[in-house]
Formats: C-alpha cells, structure tokens, sequence
C-alpha cells in the first residue's frame, strides 16, 4: 500500500482501513507472544500501513479545515 492509492480514499474508507490494520496488528503480537508467528516482517509492515493512514486522514482532515 502507498500514499497515492490512500489518497483516494475517503476518510470513512480510511477509518474502514485503520481499523482492520489495528486488528491485524494485535493479532500478529498475539501470534508473537505465543511463538506462532512465522513472518516477523509483517509485524513492521502492518505499523507502517497504520501510520500511513493516519497521515493521509490527518492531511485530509487539515485540508478540510481550511
């Protein structure tokens, strides 16, 4: 995923989206914590995604603002 496709997006889409990266998240911790995990990097991959939805919904809302 990259800013350009979550750019077109909106902002329910994004919440939509955030969403389901959380759950993932907690669900790749679980699965770390009870050594069950078999692709660590998904960990790292699926925080970024977050925060790149976060960006893009904090960028939507400031244009919004103005």
């Amino acid at each position: 995923m990259n800013a350009k496709e979550l750019h077109g997006k909106t902002p329910d889409q994004l919440r939509d989206q955030l969403v389901a990266l959380k759950k993932e998240a907690f669900n790749l911790r679980f699965q770390a914590a009870t050594n069950q995990l078999e692709n660590t990097a998904r960990m790292r991959a699926v925080r970024r995604d977050a925060a790149r939805v976060l960006t893009v919904l904090n960028q939507k809302a400031a244009e919004a603002a103005k």
